[in-house]
C-alpha cells in the first residue's frame, strides 16, 4: 500500500491523459489511467483510488455516466470525482454538478489548478514525486 495519495485518470486523449498523470505524479500523487468510462468503472473498484478525474465526453460511458455509476455504488458513493472537460457551458457545468461531481475544470486547464483542487480534495501529495504510472 503506497502512502502516495492514488488519482484515476480517465480521458480518451491519449496525451492529456498522459499530461495529466505526469503533473500529478511530479506533484507527489499516484495516478492510475483509463482510456474510457468502462474502464475507469472497473479502475476505481479495483484499485480503490481517493480521487478520479474524469473527462466528460468518454467512449463506453461518458463521464457524467460513470459519475452516475459511482455515486450509485455504494463501494465507491464517496470516491470524490472531478470533472476535467472542454464541454465548458454553464448546461454542462450544471449537468455535471448534479451527476454528482464535487468539482468541475474547463479544458484548457491550468496545471495550478487541477494541483489546487486536487490537494483541495485529497490533501498535498507526498514530497518526494513519484513517476506517473
Amino acid at each position: 500500500m503506497s502512502d502516495h495519495p492514488t488519482i484515476l485518470i480517465a480521458d480518451d486523449d491519449e496525451d492529456v491523459r498522459e499530461l495529466v498523470a505526469f503533473r500529478l505524479g511530479r506533484a507527489g500523487y499516484r495516478t492510475v489511467c483509463a482510456a474510457n468510462g468502462r474502464e475507469a468503472l472497473g479502475l476505481a473498484v479495483t484499485d480503490s483510488p481517493d480521487l478520479c478525474v474524469l473527462d466528460v465526453a468518454m467512449p463506453e460511458a461518458d463521464g457524467l455516466e460513470v459519475t452516475r455509476a459511482l455515486r450509485a455504488n455504494p463501494a465507491t458513493r464517496e470516491l470524490p470525482v472531478i470533472l476535467l472537460t472542454a464541454l465548458s457551458q454553464e448546461s454542462d457545468v450544471r449537468a455535471g454538478i448534479t451527476a454528482g461531481a464535487d468539482a468541475y475544470i474547463r479544458k484548457p486547464f491550468s496545471h495550478r489548478e487541477l494541483r489546487e483542487r486536487v490537494a483541495a480534495v485529497v490533501g498535498p501529495g507526498v514530497t518526494e514525486p513519484i513517476s506517473a504510472g
